[in-house]
């Protein structure tokens, strides 16, 4: 017999849509699972000539600092300064992406039984980091504009909650928006609270239709409450592993002994060819070909859906980021991905975004990948699967 493991792992789920990508690299399953960027849209030859010129300085092949490539943060805190959120480069810490970022606060913000509120459904990733380190999740409630402050207060208070987690612009899974009055509301429950107010904002540059709304940390009172999280994954490539965090001194010197703790620093060459990209590039004028390809594929997933679900289902119309949330009239998204599978389609059931009692009809559709004709043809198959042309009619599984 081996020891045993650690205790924290007890109740720590793997994440379903890593699972799902060996399934979904099948070329004839058309994917609406994985949130990965559109690969077309990877300024290849950009990049190339950007790790080039980094790779003519030695020093990128070197042992960095904790907190990242100087010039690289400049850069960074400047495009962070033109959104009205004040930032100098010393305010960040660049990360390995940015789920790395939560990992770390969850290290130094939390300790084992603390609680953690988040939205319902929330960012599958972010509930692992949580779990990992001990963290209770509540689950705050919410309408339609998003999750509730006076709810957020009462769950605060009863829970004795340290922290709030949002991803308020085009959430990950439900490709929410949460307005600006709403924004404003629930950074006064957070004070009132007195809650850190984690703001992760990785789709924020994919803004596809209406009109931007300012992020919680630009908002006045937001400077010593909110830690704001950023990535280049969804900007530039998801493989350079970029990202970093925004937080007051303090927090963000914890921030770096816990860095320094677990890999020292991010690759010193990718933060390079990051920097050499942004130095050269145009950046907006590369997001807005971003979007003019995502452009394309999330209308045509919302034009197709009312044909592929059945009469009843609902689902988000998301302005912006990768994904659409989906909720059926009856029946068990978990119970039916197998049948999609066998039909060719995958899609990411809704259970493992809920903190708590989860919603079994729901499901994630990501639009980012697949070109418009696969999505139709996605649609297709999952409309048949759905109208049990494949297998067992919807409502055999759980009642409406």
């Amino acid at each position: 017999m081996t020891p045993p493991l650690a205790a924290r792992l007890a109740g720590v789920r793997s994440s379903p849509v890593r699972d799902l990508l060996e399934l979904t690299r099948r070329p004839e399953v058309v994917s609406f699972a994985g949130g990965l960027p559109a690969p077309e849209t990877f300024d290849m030859d950009g990049i190339r000539a950007a790790f080039e010129r980094a790779l003519a300085d030695r020093a990128a092949l070197q042992y960095g600092t904790t907190e990242g490539d100087p010039a690289l943060r400049a850069l960074l805190a400047g495009r962070l300064s033109d959104q009205s959120v004040a930032c100098e480069a010393d305010d960040l810490l660049v990360t390995s992406g940015s789920q790395q970022a939560l990992t770390l606060l969850s290290t130094v913000l939390l300790e084992h039984g603390d609680t953690v509120l988040v939205e319902d459904p929330a960012y599958l990733a972010a509930l692992q980091a949580f779990r990992l380190a001990g963290a209770r999740l509540v689950a705050v409630p919410a309408d339609d504009e998003g999750p509730d402050p006076d709810a957020l207060v009462a769950a605060a208070r009863r829970s004795r909650a340290k922290a709030l987690y949002l991803v308020p612009t085009f959430q990950n899974p439900s490709g929410r928006t949460i307005g600006a009055a709403r924004r404003q509301a629930l950074l006064a429950a957070a004070v009132e609270a007195d809650l850190w107010l984690i703001e992760d904002d990785p789709y924020g540059e994919l803004r596809l239709s209406g009109e931007r709304v300012a992020q919680i940390a630009s908002l006045p009172g937001a400077e010593e409450r909110v830690v704001l999280l950023g990535s280049l994954s969804k900007v530039l490539a998801p493989g350079l592993r970029v990202g970093f965090v925004r937080a007051p001194g303090e927090l963000r010197a914890a921030v770096a002994v816990a860095k320094q703790a677990s890999d020292l620093q991010t690759a010193t060459v990718t933060q390079a060819a990051a920097r050499c990209w942004l130095e050269a590039n145009d950046l907006d004028a590369h997001l807005e070909r971003v979007r003019v390809v995502y452009r394309a594929r999330r209308d045509a997933l919302l034009d197709g859906l009312e044909d592929a679900l059945p009469a009843g289902a609902t689902w988000t119309r998301p302005e912006g980021g990768m994904f659409c949330w989906v909720r059926l009239p009856a029946g068990d998204a978990e119970a039916l991905l197998a049948r999609a599978l066998a039909a060719g389609v995958a899609f990411v059931p809704g259970v493992p975004f809920h903190a708590g009692e989860p919603d079994r009809r729901t499901l994630r559709l990501s639009f980012s990948e697949p070109t418009p004709d696969r999505i139709a043809l996605g649609l297709e198959r999952l409309g048949s699967v759905l109208r049990g042309e494949l297998g067992e009619p919807l409502d055999a599984d759980v009642p409406a």
